[in-house]
């Protein structure tokens, strides 16, 4: 289980194709401290397996169904990435409970900088714009954000210069995709009222996560 507070901007260093899945090299020495081996690390908000981890770089294997349902599939060699280990039991839930299980994927269509923050709005997939309320908590490439307008097709966050120095959502531009997972609660919400199908995503699938554990974000509260 994740909280979506990001603890490591890392580096994808190496991707190496396996016909039906991929193997991602990522950079992140913060992550892999005391890693082992079946660990799970969320990247960009989809939870992976460490495979192998040496010098502070680790290894993940990632199927063809995260790679065309998540935006790691647009990933190369270079890109910057979102890291957050799983929450220790005890410890702090600096954000909201995510599971890094990507619902789908939305776009960023404008950034409107201010002073000291900037107002970012994304495009929503088919389908889970009933997840999103005002003020409530949706994860965007692993980050934990408040909601602060819900639209029919979209939504928009503010995110404080921590968030844009650290994370990157600093970075991504119009055009740009970003990983979502609404907030499970409001999934579950309406399954057991019976108003909803309990899948989610642009086709009706499944969410995605290597794992079935979590993912990451960043509080910009």
């Amino acid at each position: 289980m994740f909280t979506g507070i990001v603890e490591e901007l890392g580096e994808v260093t190496a991707i190496e194709n396996l016909g039906d899945s991929s193997r991602f090299r990522l950079r992140g020495p913060v992550v892999t401290e005391n890693a082992k081996h079946g660990d799970s690390i969320a990247v960009n908000g989809v939870c992976l397996t460490v495979v192998d981890f040496e010098d502070g770089e680790f290894t993940a294997d990632v199927m063809a169904e995260t790679l065309n349902r998540s935006s790691l599939g647009a990933l190369e060699t270079g890109s910057r990435v979102n890291l957050e280990r799983p929450v220790a039991v005890g410890g702090r839930l600096g954000g909201h409970i995510v599971q890094g299980h990507v619902d789908g994927t939305g776009t960023v269509v404008e950034r409107t900088p201010s002073e000291n923050w900037e107002l970012v709005k994304v495009a929503l997939p088919a389908g889970l714009s009933r997840y999103v309320v005002e003020k409530g908590s949706i994860t965007v490439d692993g980050v934990s954000l408040t909601v602060v307008d819900a639209g029919p097709d979209y939504f928009t966050i503010s995110l404080i210069p921590t968030t844009l120095a650290l994370t990157t959502l600093g970075i991504k531009g119009p055009g740009d995709p970003v990983n979502l997972e609404v907030d499970v609660l409001a999934k579950y919400v309406e399954r057991l009222l019976g108003s909803g199908t309990g899948r989610t995503g642009e086709t009706g699938t499944a969410p995605t996560g290597e794992t079935g554990t979590a993912q990451t974000e960043e509080s910009a509260r």
